[in-house]
Parts: structure tokens; sequence; C-alpha cells
């Protein structure tokens, strides 16, 4: 049985530092299976197809951050029925970082990941976390346009994917923009300084009023 588990771990380790460098659709099974050191019936015993792979090595990080995200934005409505865009944002810090206790760089590795799902267009993911995490998602959503009534639902729909992309967009470019910001301006940040410099700049996109066309 350990020997099994332990099969079943190299492979989504394999398999997860693959899709984050190279993206799901140029990641074959032959290359996962050659990295984590397993035949490919190793991975059709325990995953069945790639696509199934795909969500297990995303499942690892979601079982942790949902939940934790949930939990941590019902305390600060609980808290503050009328919390600032900044503070919802902010409550999914310590969610996010602790990520980082389930892989090295987690964090990083995650929003990669999650990042990859929506650039390749992988619909069943959409599918898979949206069946599977949909309360949670809700949730943050209500709690997003609640603290921003004047955003109809289908531009608050751009603006939450407009938001993805700039984090996903400034966690794969951490490592190069520190060192810039190190370089040129002094600043040694970790992953939280950055998490938390992008927030005000995200929390304001999504409430800036709308401009009507005529204007």
């Amino acid at each position: 049985m350990a020997s099994r588990s332990d099969t079943k771990t190299r492979i989504l380790d394999a398999a997860e530092k693959l899709f984050a460098e190279r993206g799901f659709s140029e990641t074959s099974l032959r290359l996962i299976t050659s990295k984590a050191e397993v035949n490919l019936a190793s991975v059709n015993y325990h995953f069945g197809s790639k696509k199934e792979l795909i969500r297990a090595v995303l499942a690892r990080y979601l079982d942790v951050f949902m939940p934790s995200a949930s939990n941590a934005i019902n305390e600060l409505i609980g808290r503050d029925k009328q919390a600032s865009l900044d503070a919802i944002f902010s409550s999914l810090v310590g969610p996010l970082l602790e990520l980082n206790k389930v892989r090295n760089e987690g964090t990083s590795i995650f929003l990669q990941l999650l990042g990859r799902g929506y650039i390749e267009s992988q619909g069943h993911l959409r599918w898979f976390i949206t069946t599977h995490y949909g309360k949670h998602l809700d949730q943050f959503v209500q709690a997003v346009s609640g603290s921003a009534p004047h955003i109809p639902p289908a531009e608050m729909f751009w603006r939450l994917h407009f938001t993805l992309g700039t984090i996903v967009f400034t966690m794969a470019s951490a490592d190069a923009l520190n060192e810039i910001a190190e370089a040129d301006f002094g600043e040694h940040n970790d992953i939280e300084a950055v998490i938390r410099k992008v927030i005000p700049y995200m929390a304001a996109g999504v409430a800036v009023p709308l401009v009507s066309q005529a204007e």
C-alpha cells in the first residue's frame, strides 16, 4: 500500500512541476512518467487519464485553499458586512500562503497552474472547479459584488477574470520582478509582499465606475 501511495505522489509531483513549467497541452504523459520514473500503466491505474491527472494536481491545492478562503471571508463579513474590496482580497492572503505548506513554493505553483488552465482553455477544469468548489466561488463572488453593488454581474465577470489574470501574471513573473525591484529600488520582497502590493491595484480596478460608450 505504501508503495502505491509513493508512486501516486511521485506522479503528482512530477506532473505538477511539468504542468507549471510547460503547460498542460505541451506536457505529455510520456514526459511525466519519465520524470516520475514510473510506467504509463501506473498513471492509468491511479488516474485513468491525463484530464483526471490534471484535476488531481489542482485538487491538492484547491482542497486546502477553497475551504480556508471561505472561512476567511466568512469571518471578515461577520465582523464587517460592508467590508471593502481591499479587505476582501486581503483576507485571501493567509489561505494562499498556507499553500506553501502543501508544497515548497506552493502559492506560486498553484497560481501558475490556475493560470495555465485559463490560458490553455482547459474547459474540463472550469467544469471541475465549478462542480466541486462552486459554493466557495459563489461566496467569493457574492462578497465582492456586495462590496461593489454598482458593477453589473456581466461586468463583474470580466473584472474578476482580469483580476485573476493580473495575479497569475504577477506570480509567474515574481522572481524577475523582485530582482528588478531589488536592483533598481533596493526593495527586498517575499511572496507575501508581492501579493499585498497587487491587492490595492486589483481592488481599484474591480470597483472603478462604469464609463458609458457615449463618454
